[in-house]
């Protein structure tokens, strides 16, 4: 941590006042970018208890597993961790059974799914660090459970559920913070709540320009491999015009993305962190062709001093400076895309100036966001 970093992480501890704390998160089952965002609310407290519906400390990072971890008892069915999301209808249960310890005043939650549900003490007050309001039941129902009329009717009613809890349960949280503006608008439409906005802040010290570096002859996507995503887009485009694309991640979908993959599209799966900065530091330009809540992995590639080409909708558009740090294609077709990626290639970029858009969304700026909330939740 940095001297800006440390401060912040102080402001916010002294904002909880002393007040013992606890931290929850969805589900502990991966290091991702809500996890990373976890990981600073371990380090301004550790000593808080940090629930999780399901979880194994293995699988994170040790800034999370080095604290007291509480999941619910459905963490306890073997193959819970593997197949939990089948039982989607049972979540919030699921949520309500997950119960942050007795004696915590000041409960964090980073969610976007059943986080804001779990059990709270009386009289603990609840500041919910919301990455999206559960996308499976408000949004992208075609994305997550496809276009059979029967599996549609099926899963109506359950999703309709699913948005009646969801709403519910908002209104036990004291404070919202949104991670981006597109999900404070969110948050207002589906919940009928304000929300503060504090953009997750991406690793200034971790990722940065490799020195005299020029760009590659590759460009890269760096994703979980899910419908919602779009990777499929990127891979047509780059397969046609015999781009030279490198795909970092694993999910449903890639032997899908393999099936329509041509020769100079390159797959490496789930990479350690190392490896994906060197593939940022050497990418000509990192594709983003999803509407994403907010998105830290573009901001990683500014940060290296890569430009991003990213669909012009969603958290991209607070994150990415149009002509200084990336371009934007206005309809997720493959016309629109080909035709940002040939303006990108014909721009002079310079890495300084993509980084320095990157520089505004630092640990501290979140952290000092983060005590104003905390503060004004527990004033009450």
């Amino acid at each position: 941590m940095d001297e800006a970093e440390c401060a912040a992480s102080a402001a916010l501890r002294a904002a909880a006042a002393g007040r013992p704390g606890g931290v929850g998160h969805d589900w502990l089952t991966g290091m991702r970018g809500g996890e990373r965002v976890l990981e600073y609310f371990c380090r301004a407290f550790p000593d808080a208890p940090v629930a999780a519906v399901v979880g194994d400390g293995a699988l994170v990072s040790r800034e999370i597993s080095s604290h007291r971890l509480i999941f619910s008892p459905i963490a306890r069915i073997p193959g819970a961790i593997r197949h939990f999301r089948a039982a989607l209808p049972l979540l919030p249960l699921a949520a309500h059974l997950t119960k942050i310890p007795a004696g915590t005043d000041l409960v964090i939650t980073t969610s976007h799914c059943v986080a804001n549900g779990f059990s709270k003490p009386a009289g603990a007050r609840h500041v919910c660090v919301c990455f999206s309001p559960m996308r499976y039941a408000w949004l992208f129902y075609e994305e997550y459970f496809g276009r059979n009329p029967l599996k549609a009717a099926l899963v109506k009613p359950v999703l309709a559920a699913l948005r009646a809890w969801d709403r519910r349960e908002s209104r036990r949280v004291d404070r919202f913070v949104a991670i981006s503006r597109h999900v404070a608008k969110r948050i207002r439409d589906f919940y009928g709540r304000e929300a503060a906005v504090a953009y997750p802040p991406v690793d200034l010290e971790r990722c940065t320009p490799a020195p005299n570096a020029a760009p590659g002859a590759f460009d890269l996507v760096v994703s979980a491999l899910v419908p919602y995503k779009k990777i499929d887009l990127a891979v047509r485009v780059y397969s046609r015009n015999g781009w030279p694309l490198k795909i970092v991640g694993a999910g449903g979908c890639e032997k899908a993305l393999r099936r329509i993959a041509g020769p100079t599209v390159e797959f490496l799966g789930r990479l350690p962190d190392a490896d994906v900065l060197a593939l940022y530091r050497s990418c000509r330009f990192l594709v983003f062709p999803g509407e994403e809540d907010y998105g830290i992995v573009p901001l990683e590639a500014q940060a290296c001093g890569r430009p991003v080409v990213a669909f012009g909708r969603g958290g991209a558009l607070e994150t990415v400076a149009d002509g200084v740090s990336g371009v934007f294609f206005a309809e997720q077709t493959e016309d629109s895309l080909r035709d940002a990626v040939e303006r990108a290639a014909a721009m002079s970029w310079n890495p300084a100036a993509v980084r320095r858009n990157a520089e505004k969304f630092g640990p501290a700026q979140f952290l000092e966001a983060m005590a104003r909330e905390v503060k004004a939740a527990l004033d009450g």
